[in-house]
C-alpha cells in the first residue's frame, strides 16, 4: 500500500541532473506535521522546482544548445512545464476535495521527463 506524500518530499525527473523538493501550500489541506499533497500539487516553481539542469532534446532550450555544440548535448537549465496532475492519485482519500498524491504516483514533463516521487516526506500515513 502506497504512502501519502507531503511538503518536503524529495522528487526526482528522468530528465533532470538533481532531486528537487515537492512544495505543498498549507491552505484547505490535510495537516500531519507536514501539509498533505493532492494530485493538483503539480504547478511549476510553485510546487515543483526544477531539477538542476535538463538534458531532454525536447525542451527547446538544450535543442538549441546542442546544435549550436555541433550535435555534443548540452544541458541547459531545468524548468518543469508540467503537462497535466499526478496520476494515479489515492482511490480513498481526498485532501481538499482531490485525490492524495500517492507515493506512487507521477507526473509528466512536457519535455518528456517522468517525475516521480523519490521519497514521499512519510512512511507513517498510508493513502
Amino acid at each position: 500500500m502506497p504512502c501519502c506524500v507531503c511538503a518536503g518530499a524529495s522528487i526526482t525527473c528522468s530528465f533532470g541532473a538533481a532531486p528537487s523538493v515537492l512544495n505543498v501550500l498549507p491552505g484547505a489541506r490535510v495537516m500531519s506535521s507536514q501539509a498533505l499533497a493532492s494530485i493538483m500539487d503539480n504547478i511549476s516553481v510553485m510546487n515543483i522546482m526544477p531539477f538542476g539542469m535538463c538534458s531532454s532534446l525536447a525542451n527547446p532550450n538544450v535543442a538549441s544548445a546542442t546544435a549550436a555544440a555541433l550535435g555534443v548535448l548540452t544541458p541547459m537549465p531545468c524548468m518543469p512545464m508540467i503537462a497535466g496532475p499526478w496520476m494515479p492519485g489515492s482511490p480513498k482519500l481526498l485532501i481538499g476535495g482531490r485525490p492524495a498524491l500517492t507515493s506512487d504516483s507521477m507526473l509528466m514533463c512536457q519535455w518528456g521527463g517522468v517525475i516521480q516521487i523519490a521519497f514521499p516526506g512519510t512512511v507513517n500515513i498510508q493513502c
